[in-house]
Parts: C-alpha cells; structure tokens; sequence
C-alpha cells in the first residue's frame, strides 16, 4: 500500500496564509497540527508564493525541547478537560432527566418550584452548619 500526496486548492493555501499574517496562526507548525497538512515546509513555501514580505520576515518561531514539551502537555491537559466538560455536561442532562421522570411518576406538578424548595431548604441547612461549626 502506497503513500499518495495531497493537493491543496489555491484558495485552500491562500487563506492558510491570510489566517497566519493576521495572527490567528501563530507558526508554520500551528498551522500544520489544525489543518493536518503534512510536510514541515508545505506551509513556509505557501507563505513564500502567496504572503506578503512582512509575514515572511516576522515568522520564525524558535522553541527549547522544554517548550515544546509543555506545550505538549497543555493541550494533552486541555483535551482532557475538555472532555471532563464533556461527561459533566453528559451527566448534568442525565440527572435531569431522572429528575423530571421521578416528579412526573410522584405528580408533582411544578418541578422548578420543587427545585426552589429544595435548594432553600440546602441552603438553610448550610448556613446551619456553618453556624454550629463557629459556636
């Protein structure tokens, strides 16, 4: 099984500059990870043929293997939230739901005004127990 190259439009590596000397690509190697180009010159030759004298001056990005290492590690730690957001979001809905079904099996008949009572009632008890705590 062979490799097979990919070809870019015009437009494609146009705006792939355009986004670069605006700023919202930071480095070649940005550009690279959110658009999955491959090659690690593809988008410096692109710059060269279509950006302005300016941007190929200004970008050139000089990083520590420390550097690169933590950054790697950022975006590990943000994909992992962002799927923590995720399963919150998830269970968030769950909880919901149960909630709703067991007022609808119980006949209750506004579920918010319960959740107001019960959260006046949790907060009564809080202030309580931060009461006792102090005394």
């Amino acid at each position: 099984m062979g490799t097979f190259a990919v070809r870019y439009s015009e437009a494609f590596k146009m705006q792939v500059v355009r986004e670069l000397e605006s700023g919202e690509l930071r480095s070649f190697d940005e550009a690279g990870d959110r658009y999955g180009i491959q090659g690690s010159i593809t988008v410096s030759r692109w710059v060269k043929k279509y950006g302005s004298e300016r941007i190929q001056r200004r970008i050139v990005r000089v990083e520590t293997t420390g550097e690169r290492d933590q950054i790697k590690a950022l975006k590990m730690r943000i994909a992992q939230l962002e799927r923590a957001l995720v399963d919150s979001k998830v269970s968030e809905a769950l909880h919901k739901a149960y909630f709703d079904i067991v007022c609808e099996k119980c006949g209750v008949k506004d579920p918010e005004e319960l959740k107001k009572n019960i959260e006046q009632k949790l907060s009564g008890e809080e202030a309580g127990t931060a009461k006792r705590k102090k005394g």
